[in-house]
């Protein structure tokens, strides 16, 4: 323990001061000078602080929650963070001189909040990990975990900026995935709004020319205006029904039994499953492996991997794994046993066991998988790109059949 004074402006330079003297400090006092001055700062401070309290109790319960509500980064904004971080420290600056930075840098997705507690845990004693472990809003288990490996190991750089590739990775996979799905969504969008303005328009306006020449219309356009009419008279009972089966899905879903079997569906549905089975493998390759590389125990990163993979047959396969490790045997034995796993990745991941390499092991089996599930991605596209084409195509063409054809026995009766 020292003690000492030094010349500042304010507190916040004085802390600076004090770091680039490698001390932590534990009471910094700012004297009898600056007390007046500061209390009025703390009071105003509070006073702000109060308002803003009393403001938000007076909004409705849902609303303040909502205000209260902290978002969780998306992955790409937590990988610019963690590279953020790695910078300054490889520029030399000491951890809390960092977080300091960090707190003034744009890194969207995680506030300045953040940093600025996390270098106060750090400046009171904490390790960074432990003060990461105290927001788990912002930092998941697999990343707190990296972190404290990388404390122990004196590698906190080198394992920062392996998380931030890790981050990256699957940040442009869910890119990939939600860019191979917009095509085909607006296709779909602007089918719905081709039906429904035809329905609502410009049916009942043919209506009125077939009911005023009494003419037996096709069984096609019987059928396209009593579906209209089904829409305009009990469209309220249709909105109740669809009401009636989301809230029954909702609640099936809500259940594990549901929630296993949305999971067990999800990867055995044509096409879209392989995209997912692809998805997951890789997602457990690649998280494990980052584990073991940055000298996490294999039970705990068997854990970790188990409460990421959002898949629960996948969960459940990955803690029975864990069980049977932990009495003893090796990893790709109860992968085999569960019959879930490809062959592919019980057959490396044995191989890494015979030398000594599980996370290299680990590590080709995920880039594998990630260039398949690229693959993977184009084919459903392509797959559902022109089936959505062709049910539209099937839809209007239904449309226009069935009014061309009442329009053609109107003719046909107007020339006998």
């Amino acid at each position: 323990m020292v003690q000492g004074t030094l010349d500042a402006p304010d507190r916040a330079t004085a802390l600076a001061l004090i770091d680039k003297q490698g001390l932590f400090p534990m009471l910094v006092d700012s004297g009898k000078s600056a007390g007046p001055k500061a209390d009025r700062a703390a009071a105003a401070a509070a006073s702000a602080e109060s308002a803003g309290t009393n403001v938000q109790s007076l909004l409705p319960p849902a609303i303040r929650e909502l205000l209260q509500r902290k978002r969780k980064p998306k992955l790409q904004e937590l990988a610019t963070f963690t590279l953020q971080l790695a910078n300054l420290l490889h520029s030399g600056m000491p951890l809390t001189v960092a977080l300091q930075s960090m707190s003034h840098l744009d890194s969207k997705g995680v506030p300045p909040e953040v940093s600025r507690q996390l270098r106060q845990d750090v400046m009171e004693g904490k390790g960074l990990s432990d003060a990461m472990a105290k927001q788990p809003h912002i930092f998941s288990e697999l990343y707190i975990n990296m972190v404290k490996a990388g404390e122990q190991s004196g590698a906190l750089e080198d394992v920062l900026r392996r998380l931030a590739a890790h981050y990256e990775r699957f940040a442009e996979v869910q890119s990939k995935f939600s860019s191979a799905m917009i095509y085909p969504a607006i296709v779909a969008c602007v089918g719905v709004v081709i039906v429904i303005f035809f329905m609502s328009f410009m049916l009942p306006k043919f209506m009125t020319i077939f009911d005023g020449f009494k003419v037996p219309l096709p069984p096609s356009t019987q059928l396209l205006i009593s579906i209209s009419n089904m829409f305009r008279d009990y469209w309220w009972l249709l909105l109740l029904m669809l009401a009636v089966v989301f809230i029954l899905f909702k609640r099936f879903q809500s259940s594990e039994q549901g929630k296993r079997t949305i999971d067990h569906w999800k990867m055995n549905v044509p096409v879209i499953g392989k995209v997912v089975r692809l998805n997951l493998f890789a997602q457990f390759s690649r998280t494990l492996s980052t584990l073991l590389i940055n000298g996490v125990p294999v039970l705990n990163a068997l854990k970790i991997t188990e409460q990421i993979i959002p898949n629960r047959i996948m969960r459940e396969a990955i803690a029975k794994t864990r069980e049977d490790v932990t009495d003893g045997k090796t990893i790709a034995q109860p992968l085999a046993r569960s019959q879930l796993f490809p062959r592919l990745m019980i057959d490396l991941v044995k191989i890494g066991e015979e030398t000594g390499d599980v996370p290299g092991a680990l590590k080709s089996v995920a880039e594998t998988y990630e260039n398949e599930l690229n693959t993977a991605l184009r084919v459903m596209t392509n797959l559902i790109e022109p089936t959505l084409i062709i049910v539209m195509a099937i839809g209007v063409g239904f449309l226009l059949f069935s009014v061309l054809s009442a329009m053609f026995s109107i003719t046909s009766s107007i020339a006998r």
